[in-house]
């Protein structure tokens, strides 16, 4: 029975990324296929190199991805430098600890030398995303391309952004908004198992009572002696920072989880069954992520006039 369920959820997914290898939604599997058919090679051989020499830049990058689709789409801004007429979406105190910049260049450099003025900013950006979770021992799973860039960026955006304070009915109501389910969402936070979060992110957990959250008392502890080095001291949200697999969980279910909006996952009935379903079965964890990411992916993509494709990722042309 299981495994009929899994070959139905299989069939299911080839035939909704059939459905981009030819153009829906204005993306395209193949899209680079003629315009710049080395694009792929680049991109995974230029990441991997980056992961072999720093290993933490998978979760920034994701995390990343994350923060550009989410505010006006996946279209690049979250790259785009603030001038001075304008504050970027980067110089948002929400996007301040984003990491993995001078990887998107080093592949933007690459591409344009291959196929000028042809590979966005957005594709790239979503692509090193996948290809760090697969580094980094977790699913494997394509995107269609054809993003473009937007021509937006803006510090007030970020305001839409999840807070790490929030509770789950918060984050069930802000994912709604962007068209995913509950389980999307538990599914999502699972790019948790990657990276760390600042102390100025979960002290409020140290100093106040949190009726949507519990906290282990000995993890407590040890929360406190991160914070004991200040705001920016770094506390990882598992104990395998490096590694994507199921151990994000499995924290939560033991009260271990590092902040407010990862804890409530557990707390809250309408998501307590989902964590705990993730926390017994990677393998299922592995196949919702995957899914919802390619969903995530194409948040509001860009065409038409008001995108291009930069020359520079972090200016508009």
């Amino acid at each position: 029975m299981v495994m009929a369920n899994l070959m139905t959820v299989f069939l299911v997914m080839e035939v909704i990324l059939t459905g981009f290898r030819f153009g829906a939604y204005g993306l395209n599997m193949n899209y680079y296929l003629m315009s710049c058919p080395l694009m792929e090679p680049v991109v995974k051989d230029t990441l991997n190199k980056a992961l072999q020499d720093d290993p933490t830049l998978a979760a920034g990058l994701v995390r990343m991805h994350f923060h550009d689709c989410f505010i006006e789409g996946c279209d690049g801004s979250i790259l785009i430098n603030s001038t001075k007429d304008n504050t970027a979406e980067k110089d948002s105190p929400a996007n301040l600890s984003l990491r993995g910049y001078e990887v998107i260049d080093e592949i933007k450099k690459k591409l344009e030398k291959q196929c000028p003025g042809v590979v966005s900013c957005a594709d790239i950006l979503a692509m090193a995303a996948r290809d760090a979770v697969f580094f980094a021992g977790g699913p494997v799973y394509d995107i269609p391309k054809g993003r473009k860039d937007g021509t937006r960026s803006k510090i007030q955006d970020t305001i839409n952004l999840p807070s790490p304070t929030f509770n789950a009915s918060e984050l069930i109501r802000m994912f709604e908004q962007h068209g995913f389910s509950a389980q999307e969402m538990v599914a999502l936070s699972g790019a948790h198992t990657l990276g760390v979060a600042r102390c100025s992110s979960f002290k409020n957990r140290l100093t106040q009572v949190d009726t949507s959250t519990t906290l282990d008392s000995e993890f407590a502890k040890t929360l406190a002696k991160t914070c004991s080095f200040g705001d920016n001291a770094e506390h990882p949200f598992d104990a395998t920072r490096n590694n994507f697999d199921n151990l994000y969980y499995k924290s939560l279910v033991t009260n271990n989880g590092l902040l407010t909006s990862d804890q409530t996952l557990y707390t809250n009935p309408k998501t307590r069954n989902i964590v705990n379903s993730y926390a017994l079965n990677q393998a299922l964890f592995f196949l919702d992520f995957q899914q919802a990411m390619v969903k995530m992916s194409m948040l509001n993509v860009k065409q038409g006039s008001m995108s291009e494709v930069r020359q520079n990722c972090h200016k508009i042309n």
